[in-house]
């Protein structure tokens, strides 16, 4: 038989290649990252020579990672020297508010490559930590523990700064961030809303973390911390329930658990908040959804739902006036109403 392909067009193999270069190419952003070259340039425009000599490296390699730092918007040429664009201002540099590199650390030292996806893909089971369960080990290691709580903050201070802004909560006093790590959420919710107070519950070694950040944010006279594990202990009375990167993390059944345990506990008219990255319904991404879900299987047992999964799960708890809201990038919020 013959192949129907031979009389047809040859499609375009950009894709392939755009794997293949992916690969490579992130990794060489990544190094760069690590050599500080976003620093280098914080304040002047520089040379590839004088780029060369402040991070040790020849003309060859440097060509090569600011090339793909430019493909990729993190750094711009004029007049043949290099700058870096607001997207690097205003996220890697470490003065920065909104910086990301506490994830990009995370990234470096716990690199997951082709055996680590692929074990995880068969088993169906984490492996980012090897055989240990990544919430056991947090629970066991301390200093793990507040690593990965500094790096959830540098990854959530921009969405965090932005979700509250397309939500009216005037009518709301007190929001309870569950699992809020570093507080982050809780931090943008109150700079937003000065009509509420809240609380953030999580382990011993991240609420310790969390504390330092409400008090960089002058906010420790209206936040604190609750020292506890959310699937044993009672909520405290709080009329607005958020959840941010949790849900993602569990099996549905066990999102059901805590759907359930939010509308038992909040007061009527409560409102429940889940925050993600989101798949559309159909599941055929975004990439960053679809890309995240692979990330799940190395280090959770959850996924990223959909937000009719999570529509479901909320209305199977009993709340009513489900709204899906685009917040920020691929961020999203799925509230409902007791």
């Amino acid at each position: 038989m013959k192949n129907n392909l031979e009389n047809s067009p040859i499609v375009d193999d950009k894709p392939l290649w755009d794997v293949v270069a992916g690969l490579v190419g992130y990794l060489g952003f990544l190094v760069a990252y690590d050599l500080e070259l976003f620093e280098k340039l914080r304040d002047d425009p520089k040379s590839i020579d004088e780029i060369c000599s402040d991070i040790g490296i020849e003309k060859r390699p440097a060509e090569a990672i600011l090339s793909t730092c430019q493909n990729l918007g993190f750094v711009k040429a004029s007049d043949s020297k290099f700058e870096l664009t607001n997207v690097s201002k205003t996220y890697l540099l470490k003065t920065s508010p909104y910086y990301f590199g506490f994830t990009f650390d995370l990234v470096i030292k716990n690199y997951l490559g082709y055996d680590d996806i692929k074990k995880a893909v068969l088993a169906n089971k984490p492996t980012a930590y090897g055989e240990r369960e990544v919430f056991e080990t947090h629970e066991q290691q301390a200093e793990l523990a507040k690593n990965f709580t500094r790096f959830m903050h540098s990854a959530s201070m921009a969405s965090a700064k932005s979700w509250p802004e397309n939500i009216d909560l005037s009518a709301y006093k007190h929001i309870l961030d569950i699992g809020g790590g570093s507080g982050a959420h809780t931090i943008g919710v109150l700079l937003e809303w000065e009509n509420l107070s809240g609380t953030v519950i999580d382990l011993p070694p991240v609420c310790e973390v969390c504390e330092e950040y409400l008090n960089q944010n002058n906010l420790n006279e209206r936040a604190g911390t609750l020292v506890g594990d959310f699937w044993e202990c009672d909520y405290p009375e709080a009329d607005l329930h958020f959840y941010s990167q949790i849900f993602h993390d569990w099996s549905i059944e066990k999102c059901k658990y805590l759907s359930d345990k939010s509308f038992n506990s909040l007061p009527k008219s409560g409102k429940i908040i889940i925050h993600e990255i989101l798949m559309n319904d159909d599941k055929s991404g975004p990439f960053a959804a679809s890309a995240g879900s692979v990330a799940m299987l190395a280090w959770t047992e959850g996924k990223q739902y959909s937000g009719q999964e999570l529509t479901e799960i909320l209305s199977s708890s009993g709340f009513s006036s489900i709204e899906i809201i685009p917040t920020f990038g691929y961020w999203s919020i799925v509230v409902g109403t007791k």
